[in-house]
């Protein structure tokens, strides 16, 4: 081969050089960035992320003004809070995003919606931003056993609505499934708590004393238009194991019972979170000592303590770290301690207690706390 035909074939070489790295180049350009999705799903007993194991590093911040979604949120003391759970190592906290009706949703003396106020809507938009900006997973809290109590605002009406199929029909397809609608994509909400502790409800005079057949049918129904709408867990947080037991006075949201009410395969629950403070103890034993079926609960799905004390060590003989510990190795899926909100310093009662047995967790089992990483703005914001 001459020397001219050398350097054309050389020439002809480079440029095909050129070509191929500048088409890998550009196809590695182009190809989509791959994340992990952080929306929680259950396998059997368990949470899981991204095929793998979730543990509930949590707490309640229930509330900072009692019904704060009205169109008037304090969105610094949110971010703040949000921050600052991320800052610990708290994964995931419960609210109330209703904590008694007529304020956010007003219905009529028949007990039929009258408005949703648009303000809930805008105040949920930028909380939900704010879970997901920080990466701490929201379980929403739709109605509390205060509805029902008298004298507040519309006490009445509440009852009249779980009374009546009709009612509950209308309210699960008009407010529930637009709540799902809006927010079901978001990964950051972990499950919606259909009623805070609807034990009183049912029990006590001021909340009704009202019939388990109507709230077990709002349960079913609620349920139903979650998984019909979204993949968003679905829970109830029962005041106590009693009437989440069949060891005690019947599962009142077993997979069966809330089917036979409705008639509809898509009414349960995903998960059990009952709560627990000392004055149970005698009555129904102590989470801690043991699993989940030890104290009662059916061993069929994940669950976790949705309510417990912070600061209870005088009378339980534990520390909080110790609670929080002995619940992940007797095979509890995770702890939610109450904190009664304090407008200063975005803190909440004994938030000491909680944010060392939160930090200690995620010493002890990081990799279940955060399955797929601490998301950039926690890790930014705990800087």
């Amino acid at each position: 081969m001459n020397a001219f035909a050398k350097r054309a074939a050389a020439a002809a070489m480079s440029m095909v050089m050129l070509f191929s790295f500048s088409s890998c180049g550009k196809a590695e350009e182009a190809a989509p960035e791959e994340t992990a999705s952080a929306r929680v799903t259950v396998d059997g007993t368990k949470f899981m992320v991204d095929g793998k194991e979730l543990w509930i590093n949590g707490c309640n911040t229930p509330w900072h003004n009692w019904n704060d979604f009205t169109g008037n949120m304090d969105a610094e003391f949110w971010d703040g809070a949000f921050a600052q759970l991320a800052e610990d190592n708290i994964n995931c906290t419960r609210i109330w995003i209703n904590c008694a009706g007529e304020s956010i949703i007003r219905l009529k003396t028949t007990g039929e919606i009258k408005e949703i106020r648009e303000g809930h809507w805008t105040d949920l938009d930028k909380l939900f931003e704010m879970a997901e900006k920080h990466g701490v997973y929201v379980m929403a809290t739709l109605t509390s056993f205060d509805h029902f109590k008298e004298p507040n605002a519309g006490y009445d009406k509440w009852r009249t609505l779980v009374s009546s199929k009709e009612l509950t029909d209308a309210y699960a397809d008009t407010y529930v499934a637009e709540f799902c609608k809006r927010y079901g994509s978001n990964e950051y909400l972990f499950a919606i708590d259909l009623m805070n502790e609807p034990d009183w409800v049912h029990e006590n005079a001021e909340c009704g004393q009202l019939d388990w057949n109507g709230l077990s049918y709002f349960f079913g129904k609620c349920a139903a238009t979650i998984h019909e709408n979204s993949d968003t867990l679905v829970t109830v947080g029962f005041g106590m194991v009693r009437y989440n037991s069949d060891k005690y006075e019947g599962n009142i949201v077993s997979d069966e019972h809330l089917k036979e009410v409705t008639g509809n395969d898509k009414a349960y629950v995903d998960f059990y979170s009952p709560h627990f403070y000392m004055w149970e103890k005698p009555y129904f034993g102590f989470p801690y000592s043991g699993s989940p079926t030890d104290f009662g609960l059916d061993g069929t799905k994940p669950t976790l303590l949705g309510e417990a004390s912070n600061d209870d060590e005088k009378e339980s003989k534990m520390t909080l770290t110790e609670e929080y510990k002995a619940a992940y190795d007797n095979g509890w899926n995770g702890v939610m301690v109450w904190m009664d909100p304090v407008e200063e310093d975005y803190s909440w009662y004994r938030y000491d207690l909680t944010r060392t047995a939160t930090n200690a967790m995620y010493d002890y089992i990081p990799d279940k706390v955060y399955p797929i990483g601490k998301k950039a703005a926690a890790e930014t914001a705990a800087e």
